[in-house]
This record gives structure tokens, sequence and C-alpha cells, in this order.
């Protein structure tokens, strides 16, 4: 088992992260997989930052000072959630959302804030043993779909999906899924893949999304 790792640097993000390829989400009831959660179209590889159409045509905003997010919704898929910060347990893993609040989604506070340069992560549960949980849905976004990250300072960073995937969390591509680009980019990750009663899910979905937009608030919150 890797052991704790912490900070914003990419190598330390990718040490930690690994780790949410194994042990995010494994519950749920089998009446919801008799057709299980939707999920990517094409199992393909995130395109590289500065190499997509949507790149060419989209003049992103450049990094946001750091700022926790407090919101996440992905109004393609009917996500409109609250976020609270996870970090590591005990013994040097990742947490995920508590299962009893189905419907919160998680930042991973070891990484960048989202809008900040670097590779912000959102992670939440696909489903839970009481039905289906905040990210069931995460699999049906395609590319231009959008996703809203509320920040505590009032500001809220859009981000438009360039990728979407499921990898193996037996070989999770950790490096290149969470490496910094050089942008603000953003990572949603659930449970995805074949599931098998006590092994559970055997990859994620991984969406990969790009700053595009910044949204401010119409009155500046007071200073703290």
């Amino acid at each position: 088992m890797p052991g704790p790792a912490g900070g914003h640097g990419a190598w330390g993000l990718v040490a930690v992260v690994l780790l949410v390829g194994v042990h995010l989400v494994r519950g749920g009831t089998e009446e919801l997989r008799a057709d299980g959660p939707p999920q990517p179209v094409a199992v393909a590889a995130p395109e590289g930052p500065g190499t997509t159409a949507l790149a060419a045509r989209v003049s992103a905003p450049g990094p946001l000072p750091a700022s926790p997010p407090v919101r996440v919704r992905v109004p393609a898929v009917g996500v409109d959630a609250p976020v609270t910060g996870v970090g590591l347990d005990a013994d040097g893993w990742i947490e995920a959302p508590p299962p009893e609040d189905d419907r919160l989604a998680g930042w991973f506070t070891g990484a960048v804030t989202p809008g900040e340069r670097g590779t912000a992560v959102v992670v939440g549960h696909v489903d839970t043993p009481n039905g289906r949980a905040v990210f069931y849905d995460l699999g049906a976004l395609r590319k231009g779909h959008q996703v809203e990250i509320t920040r505590r300072d009032g500001r809220t960073a859009v981000f438009t999906v360039y990728g979407a995937e499921v990898v193996p969390k037996d070989a999770f591509p950790a490096a290149r899924v969470y490496g910094d680009t050089g942008t603000p980019e953003l990572r949603l990750i659930t449970c995805g893949g074949r599931f098998t009663e006590g092994t559970g899910y055997a990859g994620n979905v991984v969406v990969s999304a790009r700053l595009t937009d910044l949204r401010r608030p119409a009155h500046r919150p007071p200073p703290t």
C-alpha cells in the first residue's frame, strides 16, 4: 500500500489519487445494476492540452487564486450537489464522501482548488446500498457538456468536458489523468465498468474538463 502523501505538487498528487482508482465506491444494489449506471460511449484517453478544436475555439480565463469549492453543478445529467473536502484516512488512503450522504461530492484537498492552475479532483459515489448516488449518471457526459463549480469566494468556475472514459482500477493511469497540464483542469471521478458481486466495480469513470469561463458574483462578498 502506498504511504501518505500530500501537498500540491503534481507527483505528490499522482501518488495519492492513484488510490481513488482502487477504493472509491463498491456499494449499491443488484436491482440498480440490472442495467447499471451509464458508461462513456468509448474508452478513450483524454486529449492533451491545446490539441483540441475546443481549445482553439475558446478563449479561456487565466488561472484563479485558491478558493475551496462549495457546490458542483452538471446540468446535462442533473447534478446539483454540495461539496465537502476529503483527504486521507489514518492509513494514508484517500477518503470518499460519507456513504450515508449519497448526494454529497468530495473535493480532494491534496490537489489544487477548481480554477487554479493544475488538476482539481472531485469524487462522488455512483451508488450506495440505498440506491443511486450523486454521480450515478456521470458516464453519460459527452464532449462539450459543462461543469460548474461554485467557489467560496463567490465565483463560479465553468469547465467544458473534453474527455470521458472508463479506466481499470488495477491499472489506473494516474500520471496521465492527474498530471499538471499547465492549465486549470478538473477531473470528476466515480466507479464504473463491469460489476461483480464481492469485488464491486472493476473501473472508474473519469471525466476530464478544462476551465473555459468564469462567472463573478453580482455583489462581491464583504471582506472576512
